[in-house]
């Protein structure tokens, strides 16, 4: 069985005082505050870093597909020459000599 004793409030208030009032413990809390919040390499810093750096794989990621995918139709488009036409017209709205183009806007 434990025994537990209850200081008064003031004693509590003393004790805590005396606790922080150590050199080691009052350095060690100045030193975790300052690398937190006011060094270079804080930690505010370095979420925003890894925050930036997510954000980017993302966007790399995004990048790298859209190359393939660009490789892919460059290389439909230079094999076959139906693909090629049908490019043209679509993209750029070509067409033979006799033939009219008409666009729809919906």
């Amino acid at each position: 069985m434990k025994l537990r004793i209850r200081l008064p409030q003031n004693e509590k208030l003393n004790r805590t005082l005396k606790i922080l009032g150590n050199k080691y413990i009052l350095t060690t809390l100045i030193f975790i505050v300052w690398i937190s919040f006011f060094d270079g390499n804080s930690l505010l810093e370095r979420a925003t870093v890894a925050n930036k750096t997510s954000k980017m794989e993302r966007e790399a990621m995004y990048y790298e597909k859209m190359v393939k995918d660009n490789k892919q139709r460059l290389q439909e488009l230079r094999t076959d020459n139906n693909n090629l036409e049908k490019y043209a017209r679509e993209q750029y709205l070509m067409k033979r000599n006799n033939e009219d183009i008409f666009i729809v806007v919906e």
